[in-house]
């Protein structure tokens, strides 16, 4: 899986050439949600990673506006 990711990101690295669109740049959270989708291995525990993410920020939101 390692070495997947780490093609993947040396693709997506040497791909922009230098004068990448900033308007055309993903997020993090946009890579992290393709490779979540994609049918490599580990995307399964990418996409898991995602949704954990999403509750504890939903619940801090909570939190704060009990205060």
């Amino acid at each position: 899986m390692r070495r997947i990711l780490a093609v993947l990101a040396l693709a997506t690295a040497c791909s922009s050439g230098g004068k990448a669109d900033p308007k055309r740049e993903m997020t993090q959270r946009q890579r992290d949600s393709a490779i979540g989708e994609s049918k490599i291995p580990g995307a399964q525990g990418v996409k898991g990673a995602l949704r954990v993410q999403d509750s504890a920020a939903a619940r801090n939101a909570r939190l704060d506006t009990i205060q």
